[in-house]
């Protein structure tokens, strides 16, 4: 008997005991290959040497001083090494426990700032549909999955959800991938002169949709255009990069790779690589300049924030990815990974779509490959292969919901960036029995 109150209530999960690169192990000694990096985070797998010994050096030091208080050496270094790394403009960060933490202060910095600046009317967030942005109540309204929001709407602020950038549904036959990126991004101008541009005050978006459709990519020229019409109307253009973030698609930023500089970023996850729970919110120089030259005080803040283990292991992290390459590393196998799955994936008669940047890669499945038709949600398709894939000693993140919430099935993969080329055709090899299995029951 368990009085952990999890995720689920029902059936018992196993015991997780060790760590061994990019496997886990339980209790039983079984192992398992982190296809997933758990939900994307376990960027260096489970037995990095640095990131420990870094742990044990801080906890020798002094584990925790309130950030009312005290600042810390590590949460100092880890400030300097993101803004020197980050798009340009931005130069402060704000250290979190988490990606729902990050994204509910970047909602409240946006109104704070116009508060600051005196547009007291601005208030309005703009999203989309299909995303995801965290389980606080700001960060939910803000997200665009109606599973995850239904039972929840009443208490969750209004928000406006336009289309996502999602090729494989959206794009219109005979119409080029510029003019489709344009016309999707369009729809945000549209969305805030129907709301009133001095009503807007941010627009919320992942360059690269993870949970909720799986590994979806901006097409290239849409968050160009995104960021035109948000420096048309005064708006801030707020990226999650909770998930897709800290070098999981071949880049520090995601959205270095389209060529744009936010007004705000959010990263967590492979920021801490599973060693210690931290998050970050990144601002341009003109949001703290604001309010310093205002209040001087951002109305908001959490106990655990600046957490001087949390900031020794995402330094740790950092060095890791930029000593040994591993962004380099994470283009090459994330191509390798690609392969593995088109070869594996490519014909299937229920596999519709193979996406994705880096080691961030989505398995769309159909029930009719020409007409894209889902499987009936009833099916649970998703459950069953998560369930037989973890059985073969596999962890991937199946999820539902993919089209709408509620329609489509899809696989997330996020293995660490050090997976290596065998551990690639065991990914693929027991993804593939799962997904047969799945489909036959």
């Amino acid at each position: 008997m368990t009085h952990i109150f999890g995720r689920s209530t029902r059936g018992q999960l196993p015991t997780a005991v060790a760590g061994d690169g990019c496997y886990l192990i339980d209790a039983s000694g079984k192992r398992y290959l982190d296809g997933s990096g758990g939900a994307a985070v376990s960027c260096l797998g489970h037995s990095n040497a640095r990131v420990r010994a870094a742990l044990h050096e801080q906890l020798d030091q002094v584990a925790f001083a309130h950030t009312g208080f005290f600042t810390s050496d590590p949460a100092e270094r880890l400030a300097d090494r993101l803004t020197a790394a980050a798009p340009e403009g931005i130069d402060r960060v704000y250290l979190v426990s988490g990606g729902s933490e990050a994204v509910e202060a970047a909602i409240k910095l946006a109104r704070q700032y116009f508060m600051e600046i005196g547009q007291p009317q601005r208030h309005r967030v703009i999203a989309r549909r299909q995303s995801y942005h965290g389980n606080t109540l700001g960060a939910l309204a803000t997200g665009g999955n109606e599973w995850r929001r239904a039972q929840f709407a009443p208490l969750l602020v209004e928000t406006s959800h336009i289309s996502p950038c999602y090729e494989y549904r959206g794009r219109e036959e005979g119409e080029t991938i510029d003019a489709y990126g344009l016309r999707v991004a369009n729809e945000l101008e549209t969305e805030i002169e129907r709301l009133g541009a001095e009503s807007v005050m941010a627009f919320v978006a992942e360059p690269v949709v993870g949970a909720t459709s799986g590994a979806v990519p901006a097409v290239k020229g849409y968050l160009k255009r995104i960021r035109e019409i948000c420096d048309k109307h005064g708006i801030l253009l707020i990226l999650d990069e909770v998930m897709c973030g800290m070098g999981r698609t071949g880049y520090l930023f995601a959205c270095q790779e389209d060529g744009i500089s936010p007004d705000m970023i959010t990263i967590a996850k492979g920021l801490g690589a599973g060693y210690q729970p931290i998050g970050a919110l990144l601002v341009q120089g003109k949001i703290y300049d604001a309010i310093a030259a205002g209040s001087g005080f951002f109305q908001h803040g959490h106990t655990y924030m600046g957490h001087a283990m949390a900031a020794a292991a995402a330094n740790a992290v950092l060095s890791e990815i930029e000593e040994n390459d591993l962004l380099a590393r994470v283009r090459t196998q994330g191509e390798k990974l690609q392969a593995a799955l088109e070869a594996e994936f490519g014909q299937h008669p229920h596999v519709g779509d193979i996406r994705g940047r880096g080691l961030f890669r989505g398995v769309e499945f159909v029930a009719d490959r020409d007409t894209k038709d889902p499987f009936d949600p009833a099916r649970k398709l998703n459950a069953k292969i998560k369930k037989n894939a973890f059985d073969a000693g596999l962890v991937c993140y199946p999820m539902g919901g993919t089209i709408d919430g509620v329609r489509g099935d899809h696989v997330l993969l996020a293995p660490p960036f050090v997976i290596e080329d065998a551990q690639i055709d065991e990914l693929v090899s027991k993804l593939s029995g799962a997904v047969e299995k799945a489909l036959a029951e």
